[in-house]
């Protein structure tokens, strides 16, 4: 099997990651903080070196200002829906997940929050900043941009929008689904206050891990309450940083992975996973520019503007026959609307969708010429 879906989810897993999710129901079977003995103090050990892992990754002022999520999904509904009053208005991009868009229609039926949507430029972002200077306006009380998208690849400026939106006094939430592990992310440098992270694409850890990474947290109300394992005496939910957003029993062998995982890419290094999937994308642009059936949506990914991965469609077909012809030769791509309608819309393939293409690090260019050789048969 060639996998190419790693922008839903990264497979094969490194084998570091495997063996430290196989160890942790081992030796970090007890739930963290919430004993005194051995084993439990040995599970809050291990979460603390991945919070102190993500701290160092993404440039966060301590490791308590790391937070793990279910998913990234999970980490943007509690800054959107924790952040957001009635009336308020929020700028975002056309190039959204629907784990933005959907919260943000949930609030606009509930409690009347608004939102301008900025159009992006690809390769122009002198146009997409000033798309969002001129959507902002004197309600607005948070500004929304994907680093990038799942969608067409764009990468979006998002340091630039942010020193915008401090000029403004205007909060910043950035996605960093599609960029965390490719793209070297700091949120004091970049000017970010609230990240939300993947941890099963681009990290290389288990489903249902993600990060939430903020110093901005007193901004935020809670969605979510229950136990942490401090305060039990009171009622009221605890207002420090990690525990305010992590109740309940977490997720250690998926945070044991997750660890691993960005390990992993630490040791190999951003920048060289980058130029390694780069490099294939071209390549995989290059062989499809030449065939007058296959439709590309995008120029041909550079590293200032695109993260590595590439949208197309086959002339006479829609992106789901393509796709299970794929499967078929076991080829796995994702095809469809990939969750995130407003960069169809932006692409004008909503009625289509696209096939993706998107590689990991474990991916070769021998398995891009099987692609291609599969696409000119169709």
């Amino acid at each position: 099997m060639i996998y190419f879906d790693n922008s839903a989810t990264t497979y094969p897993k490194p084998i570091m990651v495997n063996n430290a999710v196989a160890l942790s129901m081992k030796k970090f079977g007890a739930n963290p903080g919430r004993s005194g003995h051995k084993l439990s103090r040995n599970s809050s050990g291990k979460v603390w070196q991945c919070r102190k892992t993500a701290s160092e990754l993404f440039g966060a002022k301590s490791p308590e200002n790391v937070a793990f999520t279910l998913n990234c999904t999970q980490a943007l509904n509690m800054v959107i829906k924790g952040l957001l009053k009635p009336g308020d208005h929020v700028v975002t991009s056309c190039m959204e997940h629907n784990a933005v868009m959907r919260p943000l229609s949930k609030l606009e039926k509930t409690i009347g929050v608004s939102y301008t949507v900025a159009k992006v430029y690809p390769e122009d972002n002198d146009k997409t900043v000033n798309s969002f200077r001129n959507a902002i306006n004197s309600e607005t009380k948070l500004i929304i941009c994907t680093h990038a998208s799942n969608v067409l690849g764009v990468k979006l400026p998002v340091e630039r929008i942010a020193a915008l939106a401090h000029i403004y006094k205007i909060p910043i939430l950035v996605d960093g689904a599609q960029s965390a592990g490719l793209v070297p992310i700091n949120v004091g440098k970049m000017g970010i206050d609230f990240l939300c992270l993947a941890g099963h694409k681009g990290l290389y850890g288990p489903m249902g891990t993600g990060m939430l990474i903020t110093d901005k947290h007193e901004m935020l109300d809670t969605i979510i309450e229950g136990g942490t394992g401090t305060d039990s005496m009171k009622l009221c939910q605890p207002k420090v940083m990690p525990q305010k957003f992590e109740s309940g029993t977490p997720n250690i062998p998926g945070i044991c992975g997750l660890c691993a995982g960005m390990e992993f890419v630490k040791n190999k290094g951003i920048n060289n996973i980058f130029n390694h999937e780069l490099k294939l994308m071209q390549y995989l642009y290059d062989n499809l520019k030449q065939i007058s059936s296959v439709k590309l949506y995008m120029p041909r990914p550079t590293k200032e503007y695109f993260v590595p991965l590439i949208s197309f469609n086959v002339k006479g077909y829609i992106s789901d026959e393509v796709g299970k012809i794929l499967d078929r030769n076991e080829i796995e791509v994702r095809t469809g609307l990939h969750c995130a309608p407003s960069a169809h819309e932006f692409a004008g393939t909503l009625e289509t969708g696209t096939v993706r293409v998107s590689p990991s690090v474990f991916n070769t260019k021998q398995e891009i010429d099987i692609l291609v050789s599969v696409i000119k048969r169709i």
